[in-house]
């Protein structure tokens, strides 16, 4: 039995199920396994992961996990790697329902006006074109020992949380590199959404002349939050094009972003760049970024925004895991000192939920996780993805 066709969800539409594990029953769709994907009706992707049609917005996804043959343990993850389920164990026979919100998203911005300046859709380079954070469709990842009995969809409404920064925040399509932008869906329960716009080697100049901005622009809505982390890249004067000097340029950007978030009556949220792994002698971090956090830690301040000083947190870290086990939660077995694999995200995503339970009383409901001491780093296990790269991110 191959994929039944139905056409993709809309908004104005109602929930639709996806059958995986047998015949449809009445109102759904089956997809048997291995049945390759198809447009307009979904299937399994090459490395396994199951596509399903689906336009832009937020999406309410419902799991029913369990199988009658076998018990099992589902790790989920969507789109470009964004973890969504961690090690949900059933027993044989057992069912468990797991929900969460996915932003699925396009390049396009729509028509440009005559003789305007601009672009129809975000200026993306040729291999992120091809990614799952881009394409006419839901991704998911099903890891570990799955047990997936259907799959359902309906749109989502309440608040987004838009992410925009560097690779310290992006969906890394393939291990082993990871962010906390990737971790956060897991620590937030399923009335929020986060929509992931970060990019590696992104400056506040760049992400504006790519469209990026005004991609998130076009969607964001009153009640939403803004999350800006920049820093890495633009402190980086020979980039000349993109450089933007801490206590002038930087500054002004940052203040176009927040204007252009409250404008819309959107809230913007300050978060400053974490550390890159450099011990002195003492076991100290030698810092890098110079004045960009202080100066993201004075307009908070001036302006009553609220931050996240993930800088602080990280150096905290650090130095609590010592030269000789922080390696361990870098990219490239340690010897990336900038970018995260799994456990590095997850620890900084830990200190971001954090953030918000303490600097954003309207979030701070929602957030699912335990409190997190930097100074008492913990260990987690993700499965891995199926995809790899040995390719550091853009901006190393």
């Amino acid at each position: 039995m191959g994929a039944s066709a139905m056409p993709p969800v809309a908004h104005a539409q109602t929930a639709r199920v996806w059958r995986l594990d047998g015949p449809a029953r009445s109102g759904e769709s089956a997809i048997a396994p291995g049945t390759p994907y198809a447009p307009g009706v979904g299937g399994y992707e090459s490395d396994g992961a199951l596509s399903l049609p689906l336009p832009e917005g937020n999406w309410r996804i419902t799991l029913d996990l369990g199988s009658d043959k076998s018990a099992g343990q589902t790790t989920v993850k969507a789109e470009n790697r964004r973890l969504m389920v961690l090690n949900a164990a059933t027993a044989r026979g057992q069912s468990v329902t797991r929900r969460f919100i996915v932003h699925v998203h396009n390049a396009g911005l729509g028509a440009v006006p005559e003789n305007a300046p601009g672009g129809d859709h975000v200026r993306l380079r040729p291999d992120q074109a091809s990614q799952r954070n881009w394409d006419d469709r839901l991704t998911l990842e099903f890891l570990g020992t799955p047990a997936v009995r259907s799959v359902t969809i309906e749109p989502a409404q309440g608040p987004t949380i838009f992410l925009v920064g560097d690779s310290m925040v992006a969906d890394h399509p393939r291990e082993p590199t990871a962010s906390w932008g990737q971790i956060l869906p897991l620590m937030l329960d399923d009335t929020v959404a986060v929509a992931n716009y970060a990019e590696s080697g992104a400056t506040l100049k760049s992400f504006l002349a790519d469209l990026r901005l005004d991609k998130v622009l076009s969607l964001i809505k009153p009640g939403d939050y803004l999350f800006i982390q920049f820093g890495h890249n633009d402190q980086k004067a020979q980039w000349p094009q993109t450089y933007a000097e801490a206590g002038t340029t930087y500054r002004a950007y940052l203040n176009a972003y927040i204007a252009e978030a409250r404008r819309r009556g959107a809230n913007p949220v300050l978060v400053t760049s974490p550390e890159r792994r450099n011990f002195d002698a003492r076991g100290r971090i030698i810092p890098s970024l110079g004045d960009y956090p202080a100066v993201m830690r004075e307009m908070a301040a001036q302006m009553h925004i609220p931050l996240i000083d993930l800088n602080r947190a990280s150096i905290t870290l650090y130095e609590a895991l010592k030269p000789d086990r922080a390696p361990a939660m870098f990219n490239d077995e340690g010897r990336d000192k900038t970018h995260y694999n799994a456990w590095g995200a997850w620890m900084s995503a830990r200190v971001i939920a954090d953030g918000i339970r303490a600097a954003i009383p309207a979030l701070a409901p929602h957030i699912t996780s335990a409190p997190f001491d930097p100074a008492r780093p913990e260990n987690v296990a993700i499965p891995p993805s199926a995809l790899v790269s040995s390719q550091r991110p853009l901006g190393n």
